[in-house]
Parts: C-alpha cells; structure tokens; sequence
C-alpha cells in the first residue's frame, strides 16, 4: 500500500468511493451523486504543500483518500482546517483511513495550521474511534442538523491542536 499526494487521474475513484457515501450513508450530508467533471473544482482546492491536502491510499487501485479544507470562508479562520477522510466499502476497517489521517497530521505540521477540527454524523463508531485514536477531543453535538433519508442526525465536532 501506498500513500501519496492525490494526482488529477485518480479523480474518477476518489469520485466512486464518495458517491456511495452519498447514496448510502449519512457520513455526508451531499444527497446527489457527483460526476468527476464537478468534483474537479474541489479537487483543484488541493495541493502537495499548504494546508488543503488531498491524500490517497493506493493497492492496487485507489481505495481510500483523505482531505483537508477551508473550515469557514472567512480569513481569520485560515489556520483551522477540516479533515475528512473516505474509504472504499471493500477496505473499510483495515487502517486506511487512520493511515492516511496520520499522515495528513504530519504533513500539516509544517504548514501554518493551529486546528484540525471534524464533524461526525451520528451514529458514526468507527469515526469516533478514528479520531479518538489521533487524539483529537469533542467539542460538542449539533443536534438535529442535517437532513438526509428523511430524517434528521446530529453532528458531533472534534479538534486538535497542531
């Protein structure tokens, strides 16, 4: 397995692994698949330096990615990035994500980041165990903040310091 800075061919899979999210999963509150032409947009966001990464995990084909971002569009809020990270169904559980998490982690601390924060749609037990290993820590619940499948969930927010 290999872990390296997304480049513009894995798109495609990268776009695959998060439609199903989408389809199946409250994990995110898009509730339309995307195309890869669409996703190229968020995709130029990311960069091998700075503090928007993007991240993929490689066995034979990309199977997993993680991303950091702009958390609120306001510039006082530069040094704060959310990270989120998607796995393929096929390799979820088998350290992927935290993996690639750690490494975004490390990367980052080279860059002009204080925060890392993350939002997790409940129920979500293998997030919160993801992030409770990386040591980050809540910060409290949202309740009742996204819609999606016709009901409401909650979102709980974690953060840690760089």
């Amino acid at each position: 397995m290999e872990i390296r800075a997304a480049e513009p061919g894995d798109l495609e899979a990268i776009t695959d692994i998060y439609n199903r999210y989408v389809e199946t999963s409250h994990v995110t509150f898009d509730v339309t698949r995307f195309s890869v032409e669409q996703r190229r947009e968020w995709f130029a966001h990311h960069a091998p330096k700075g503090p928007h990464r993007l991240l993929v995990a490689v066995d034979s084909g990309v199977v997993a990615y993680a991303s950091t971002g702009r958390w609120r569009p306001k510039p006082a809020y530069d040094t704060t990035v959310e990270l989120s990270v998607y796995c393929a169904p096929e390799v979820a559980r088998r350290g992927y994500g935290r993996l690639l998490c750690e490494r975004v982690l490390e990367e980052l601390a080279s860059e002009d980041v204080a925060r890392v924060v993350g939002g997790v749609a409940l129920p979500n037990p293998a997030s919160l165990g993801l992030l409770a290993k990386l040591g980050f820590r809540s910060v409290g619940v949202f309740t009742q903040v996204g819609r999606k499948f016709g009901r409401y969930w909650d979102v709980e927010w974690f953060e840690k310091a760089l």
